[in-house]
């Protein structure tokens, strides 16, 4: 899991690099700089990403409770297609 520490250190480099934290969420490091929290989910077979706000306008806490109530939200619009 992420740590505020590690998200401070990570620098940008010549292509886009992502951070791993847990459960799908990532924090993409663009070459400009900007540091943009992603979620990673599969649906329907498919892989989705999902964009969650910059860094650090959404803390990583912040980003986690976003990260699970959409985990929340998919899954209730699976139960009610079905």
């Amino acid at each position: 899991m992420l740590t505020h520490i590690q998200i401070n250190a990570a620098k940008p480099r010549g292509k886009a690099w992502t951070l791993s934290d847990s459960q799908g969420l990532i924090l993409q490091i663009q070459p400009n700089g900007s540091k943009l929290w992603r979620f990673k989910y599969r649906f329907l077979d498919k892989q989705k990403t999902l964009h969650l706000g910059g860094w650090p306008q959404v803390s990583l806490a912040d980003a986690r409770v976003r990260r699970d109530e959409t985990k929340k939200k998919i899954a209730e619009w699976i139960e009610s297609s079905t």
